[in-house]
């Protein structure tokens, strides 16, 4: 006779794997790494992305096993729970901050002094509170009886990932037509990101009021997320896509490109991972007693506003820098490789390039980010600018003009031909109309 689901549990529960027995399993690296850390100054050679590795692996199994047993409803164990979040979450800003310092010597970026600096302030302050965190965590798991390892880890065991060497580049990237094909659309949607981060206008340090203001009511961890993925996705085309191999001997520009975009997405790691402990274990902890203690315990040593200082005033601020740095590369990228076109059209019938068909054109062109003009006899006008084109407007009507030329990003050409086919969506009496579903986006 087959086994049967309830033959299979008692057989598990038979073998006399208890709580007790598992939660020393599962905490035994973990407390060496503890160990490890306790007799550490915050020096970075130390902290090594295998030592990162290591954390992040140890309390992600742990913090599940205690999750699974209801560690967030029982009194006795919710402290140690929230101690091995607040351990996994700062090895993994740990991890996303020393990637960019191995890598920063490789990338091709402006103002990298004061950057590296301020990550380098990160880094000790996410260090400091791993090495405070550790006598604390050591202390909280013999109350719960839970067996200390008689010795931790040691240096060796956390090598360094940097050699001096460098392996052979012996592959070459062909399809140099397929590239800009992918470099168009790639450039086209970093100009897109960088355009929605306009809206923060980071000029200047956030004070502490400010951010309380911002966080995390306008940037928090969903929302960094979000544009974590959408960064991410524009690496990993560019990556198999252009150029597959790596940038050692690759175009200045798109070693600069890439750089750019690199650097954005490690740093909106960075933030995700901050944000979230931040929100979900030093930030109104809820209104149980038990949890706003463990928060205030955990704030002693992790410090909010130290954190949200490095949050904001380090990896937002350079989010914002280098987008902004980089759009002018982008654009520059985008326009030499851009396929180019001329379309003939009549004007809007009957009140010409008043308010309504100017926005449409521009909305148009600014999507696709390339240049557009628009073309009244010798006379040009940049076609993303309703300003402009409600000037061309004017001499259109004063001369009488029937029919214009668009010259410019064949991309935006065909939506503009599409456009000009439904009047500039409006009908005859000057009023809107629906759009072609083709022009979705402009809604």
């Amino acid at each position: 006779m087959p086994k049967t689901h309830q033959d299979n549990t008692s057989t598990a529960t038979s073998c006399g794997i208890t709580f007790a027995d598992k939660i020393n399993l599962f905490s035994a690296d973990f407390l060496k790494c503890c160990l490890y850390a306790r007799g550490l100054q915050p020096d970075r050679a130390y902290f090594t992305k295998k030592f990162y590795s290591k954390l992040i692996g140890t309390t992600q199994v742990l913090e599940d096993f205690l999750d699974f047993h209801g560690a967030k409803n029982s009194s006795r164990w919710y402290f140690y729970r929230e101690l091995t979040a607040t351990m996994r979450h700062l090895g993994l800003a740990g991890y996303c901050q020393k990637h960019i310092n191995n890598r920063l010597v490789f990338y091709n970026l402006p103002d990298k002094e004061p950057f590296e600096q301020k990550g380098n302030a990160a880094i000790d302050f996410i260090n400091g509170s791993i090495i405070g965190l550790a006598p604390m965590i050591l202390k909280a798991v013999q109350r719960n009886n839970i067996t200390v390892p008689d010795n931790g880890f040691h240096a060796t065991d956390f090598p360094a990932i940097v050699t001096v060497e460098r392996l052979e580049a012996d592959i070459d990237d062909q399809a140099q037509h397929e590239q800009q094909r992918n470099l168009v659309v790639i450039a086209s949607e970093f100009l897109g990101i960088a355009d929605t981060f306009d809206s923060l206008g980071f000029y200047k340090p956030y004070t502490l009021p400010q951010i309380h203001d911002i966080v995390p009511v306008k940037v928090n961890e969903v929302e960094v997320r979000r544009f974590e993925m959408l960064v991410h996705n524009l690496q990993s085309s560019f990556d198999t896509y252009v150029i597959y191999g790596g940038l050692r001997y690759a175009d200045h520009k798109l070693k600069q490109l890439r750089s750019h975009f690199s650097i954005v997405f490690h740093l909106l790691q960075l933030m995700g991972r901050l944000l979230h402990l931040y929100e979900r274990h030093l930030h109104e902890a809820g209104y149980k007693d038990s949890y706003r203690k463990v928060q205030k315990k955990l704030s002693s040593v992790v410090e909010p506003e130290k954190l949200l200082d490095h949050t904001i005033n380090y990896a937002l601020y350079y989010v914002c820098h280098y987008l902004t740095t980089g759009k002018e590369l982008a654009q520059g990228i985008l326009n030499t490789n851009v396929a180019r076109g001329e379309i003939t059209v009549g004007v809007p019938i009957p009140l010409g390039f008043h308010s309504r068909p100017s926005l449409l054109v521009a909305k148009i062109v600014q999507h696709y980010g390339g240049p557009v003009e628009l073309v009244v006899g010798k006379d040009r006008f940049d076609a993303s600018s309703v300003l402009d084109i409600q000037w061309a407007g004017g001499k259109i009507q004063k001369e009488k003009v029937t029919e214009v030329v668009f010259e410019g990003d064949k991309r935006a050409l065909d939506d503009l031909q599409i456009l000009a086919g439904t009047n500039y969506g409006e009908d005859a009496m000057g009023k809107g109309i629906p759009l072609p579903t083709e022009l979705d986006y402009l809604k």
